[in-house]
Order: structure tokens, then sequence, then C-alpha cells
């Protein structure tokens, strides 16, 4: 294994000083997801606030892979390295990294905090300190091809069956040039996302419970997970269980699927002028099972501040100019990345924009991860669930047979429900 020092030589040829005046001040490295477009607005924002501060910015990329970005970070962090100042973190990492980072408290006033939704205030403090700031807001959506809907008089699925069935016969229109529905499949946490979503759509729970116990053996989950398993090679294409979001978007985008399950930022990706689909997608919530609700994984990005950072109040302003309103304004205009601040909902073109409508829907339906009640075991659990349900769909023992044994690894990883 590459020691921190190395995986850093290994990413900094990714990386870049950005162009700043030649008086400037201190230098402050950011590292930023490499998903989509997030490099390239990080880069802009980021360059913004040099040009405003004087200072510099240097732009580290990590891999878009999630768990491959949590290792490297914990690498860097555990050495204590000076490398990276700042560093977006996923949703489900404050538990796992806190003891790292600087208590934000200390730099920015309660007053200033109001303005950000108390669901990810709360989700980024860990034991009273705020270990980070919301940056964007995340939640798992249906895309669709307005134009094949319309073509064969079909209507947005709002249940899996009706996803199936409309799946079957695009395709079967179209040839066998076009996939019915692409998501993520790859063993990795975009499938902790997609499997969660399955099962929680189809009333079996959410894996633990909120009393620590674990859940996750049961009829539905193993209905949904079973469920899955018949998409593959019918609906969705052989390759999925390689999937991640932009191996999903790249068919999507590219006029070969006619469902997508994936983040809001492909939106504005697939709508871009050299697009094959633009202005033929449309946005839905996912649909859900009989008797159920839809809901999507709730997901997001914040930006934390490293304890062994060296410029620790320029870091501080660098992130609440990344977190600030023109910011945040302009990171959706540009790339779909849902604001965290309450008044940017008000503004009259986020207001007004029927795809933030659709977000708003689905945000008053979704089903996080279980990182705060398993707080640095999360990694592990979702890693074991990932490895249960790519077993299913891979064909190696039914959905209840997988769930059940990854119940007793569970438990036994939780001391029977206690996870702290």
């Amino acid at each position: 294994m590459l020691r921190a020092a190395s995986l850093f030589a290994a990413i900094a040829c990714l990386a870049g000083t950005l162009t700043v005046p030649a008086e400037a001040k201190v230098t402050v490295s950011i590292s930023c997801s490499s998903l989509g477009i997030e490099m390239e607005l990080c880069r802009t924002g980021a360059q913004a606030w040099a040009k405003k501060t004087g200072n510099e910015v240097n732009l580290v990329s990590t891999p878009a892979d999630a768990n491959e970005r949590l290792g490297l970070y914990q690498s860097l962090l555990a050495a204590h390295s000076t490398d990276v100042d700042i560093f977006q973190i996923d949703a489900v990492w404050p538990g796992i990294l806190a003891n790292d980072f600087l208590d934000l408290n200390q730099f920015i006033k309660p007053d200033d905090q109001d303005d950000y939704s108390p669901s990810l205030i709360q989700n980024d403090t860990v034991n009273g300190k705020l270990i980070a700031l919301p940056w964007f807001v995340d939640t798992g959506l249906l895309y669709y091809r307005k134009d094949l809907l319309d073509k064969y008089h079909r209507k947005v699925p709002q249940t899996w069956a009706e996803l199936e069935e409309t799946a079957k016969a695009v395709t079967a229109g179209e040839g066998s040039g076009m996939q019915g529905y692409v998501w993520q499949g790859r063993a990795y946490e975009g499938l902790t996302c997609n499997a969660l979503e399955w099962i929680a759509s189809s009333g079996g729970g959410t894996i633990i419970g909120k009393d620590g116990q674990v859940t996750v053996s049961n009829a539905q989950a193993a209905a949904a997970i079973d469920r899955a398993r018949g998409w593959i090679g019918t609906i969705s294409p052989e390759g999925v269980l390689n999937y991640d979001e932009e191996g999903a978007r790249g068919v999507f985008q590219s006029g070969k699927a006619v469902f997508m399950r994936n983040w809001p930022y492909a939106w504005a990706l697939a709508n871009t002028g050299d697009s094959p689909v633009k202005d033929k997608v449309g946005e839905a919530p996912l649909p859900h099972g009989d008797g159920a609700n839809s809901v999507g994984v709730l997901g997001g990005q914040s930006l934390a501040v490293s304890r062994y950072s060296k410029h620790p109040q320029e870091a501080v302003d660098l992130i609440l100019y990344l977190a600030g309103k023109d910011e945040e304004k302009r990171r959706w205009k540009k790339g779909a990345f849902n604001p965290t601040l309450k008044p940017l909902y008000e503004d009259p073109d986020l207001k007004n924009d029927p795809m933030v409508a659709v977000f708003s829907q689905v945000l008053n339906n979704v089903v996080a991860r279980p990182s705060t009640i398993t707080g640095r075991r999360y990694n592990q659990v979702s890693s074991d669930f990932v490895q249960a349900v790519h077993a299913a769909l891979s064909g190696q023992g039914s959905g209840a047979d997988n769930l059940a044994k990854l119940n007793d690894t569970l438990t036994q990883l939780s001391r029977g429900g206690h996870w702290q």
C-alpha cells in the first residue's frame, strides 16, 4: 500500500496551481471530486476566491469513486499530512473522519449557520462539533427519455413494475441497441445507495433501525434484491454490474437507454449543447413497490478543514465563499448542484424551475444511510452490504440467503446493536 505522501504525489499530477495575483499571501490546497463537472466548478469557484483575496489555491484532484476517495483521505489524515487544507466529504463521512477536522463553530457564528438546512447542519455535527459546512444536497432521481415515452404512448412509471413493463416495450420497439434501465451496480458506495432505495421503496426498511438493531434480513428486502437481479440481461445490460455514476450516464446520455437512476448533477450534463439527448430528458421520483412510497437516498457533499492545516483562517474563508449564496447559485445554474442554503429556494430563478420542484418533492421522501448510528463502523457496514447485494445480483445465491448471512455479520459487528 502506498504511504500518504506517495498517494498525494500520485495524484499531484492531476492538480495545478491556479493563476492568481503576484502578491498572493498564502497557498490553500483543496481536494475536489472529479465526478462529472465537479472539478471544473470547484476550479472556477476557487479561482474567483483567489482573485478576490490575493491568495493562491492548489486544486487537488481525487478519484470519482467514493470508496477510493475516502481511502485516500484516511491515509493523508492518518499521516497528519499538511498537503490538503480542505476536504470535500460525502454525507456519510462526518462520523468516520470527524476527529481530523476543525470544529467550525469557533469560526462560524450560529446566526450564519441558520441559513443552511438544519438537517444538513445536524448531519455535519459530531459530538457537538460542526466539522464541515454543507455545500450541495443530493438524492437519487429517475431520468427518462421524454421523446421515447411519447413515441410509445407511455406514462412516467410510478412503480417498479411499470418501469419494467415500459422498458421492455420501448426496447422491443427500438431494437437491440437500446437498454431499458441503467444504474450503479458496481460493488461500491453507489450500489449501497441504489439497493437501499430498492429496499426502502419496497417496505424492507433501512438496513439498521433507529435502535441500532440490524433489520436487513426480511422478505420485502430480499424480494427487492431479487427483482433487481431479474433486470440484468432483460432491461439492464450485463455490464451494469460494473457501472458507476459516470458509466450509467455515458450510456444514457449517448441515447442508448430509456431510464437511468442517477444524482441531480447528470441533469446539466444531459442538456449540454453537444448532448445527443438534449431537451429529450425528464426527471421524476424513483419508482416504488406495491403499497410503499417512492424514496431516494439522501446524499450531498460538505467542505471540511483539516486539523493539520497551516492556514486554517484562510481555509475557512474559502469554504465560506464556496458554500455562500452566490457560489451555490452559480453551481446550480452551471451543474444542477442543489443548494444547501434555504433562502436560495425562494430565489425566482430556482423557484420557477420545474426541475427544482421535482427535487423538492423527492426531498420530502428521502432515506438516510445508517452512517450516524454506526459512526466509524459505517464504512464496514456499507462494504458488507455491498458485497452481499452484489453477490445476489451476480447470481451467487438468492437475496434471502445473502441478506441472512449479512444480518449475522452486521449483528456481530454491532455487538448486538451497540455501535458506538
